[in-house]
């Protein structure tokens, strides 16, 4: 028998409460080199990708491939520790298995984290952009992960993505960096997403700023879209980790991964304080 997306899922979800009795309220997924983040996590339960029925595998450096169950100060939470991309041979709606499954998993809230390269020059490494709006070209050149036979039980065919980032979160996670003294760091752009794993080339970069971009990366708006189908509320926020070479007279702004990642672990203390921060603004709205 062939089975559809959804009795995969079905399969994938009948495993993870096998092993996890608590429904999540918020979903996390941690960008590369972001992989701290689950030790907020109180009472961690940690199912590897591999164990779940269906579920990609992660390979990138900086993706450890674990979904990780847990509280913090009463609120269930579900963190990522690592997600699947374009590049690395996956479908779109393998890339966007694991969020669908959190997604019934019960999750109300998605927070997206990845790591980016800056075109905005009043941006700078080490910043922190909350996303407002996205520029997806695999989604604008058929590869958006809605594409195919629809199943209306993950929400409706054509959706509205205009609001796609909350803005009622934006405002909060704009109230915490305030209020742990991190404003200064933070920002608020447009993330252009592009499919790698090759960096951009300077006219490729140059485009991308010319149309609105404001960081460019390779992940988080199939993740985005899928949560917003389905009915999730969702929150996007990028780590600058490099500026991106927009200029030939220049090639200082040459960029390798590991960087990206060093990036990370370097901002990890303080990403770790801005989520704290919006969490706690979270648990207020949900009176947990």
């Amino acid at each position: 028998m062939i089975l559809t997306e959804y009795d995969k899922l079905l399969e994938s979800l009948q495993y993870v409460k096998s092993i996890v009795s608590s429904a999540p309220k918020v979903g996390i997924i941690c960008g590369s080199g972001l992989g701290d983040l689950v030790n907020i996590l109180e009472k961690p339960i940690s199912i590897p990708y591999s164990k779940i029925p269906h579920f990609p595998q992660s390979t990138v450096v900086g993706h450890s491939g674990e979904l990780v169950f847990g509280e913090q100060n009463r609120l269930p939470l579900v963190c990522m520790r690592g997600r699947v991309h374009l590049y690395e041979g996956y479908d779109a709606i393998e890339c966007i298995r694991p969020i669908r499954l959190m997604a019934m998993l019960g999750i109300e809230i998605l927070c997206v984290t990845n790591a980016a390269g800056n075109v905005n020059k009043n941006f700078k490494p080490g910043d922190f952009m909350i996303i407002r709006d996205h520029i997806s070209f695999p989604s604008l050149a058929g590869e958006n992960p809605l594409r195919g036979p629809h199943d209306e039980r993950f929400g409706d065919r054509f959706v509205t993505m205009s609001n796609a980032y909350d803005m009622e979160l934006i405002n909060e996670i704009e109230d915490a960096s305030v209020e742990i003294g991190l404003d200064k760091h933070v920002r608020k752009g447009i993330y252009g997403m592009v499919v790698g794993p090759t960096y951009e080339t300077i006219a490729e970069a140059r485009a991308l700023k010319l149309l609105g971009a404001d960081t460019i990366g390779m992940s988080t708006v199939h993740e985005i879209i899928a949560a917003h189908q389905m009915g999730v509320r969702c929150l996007g926020i990028s780590l600058i980790t490099n500026d991106i070479t927009t200029d030939y007279s220049s090639m200082e702004d040459i960029v390798e991964h590991e960087h990206v990642v060093d990036m990370g672990a370097r901002r990890s203390k303080d990403f770790v304080r801005l989520i704290l921060a919006f969490l706690k603004g979270v648990r207020r709205e949900m009176k947990v």
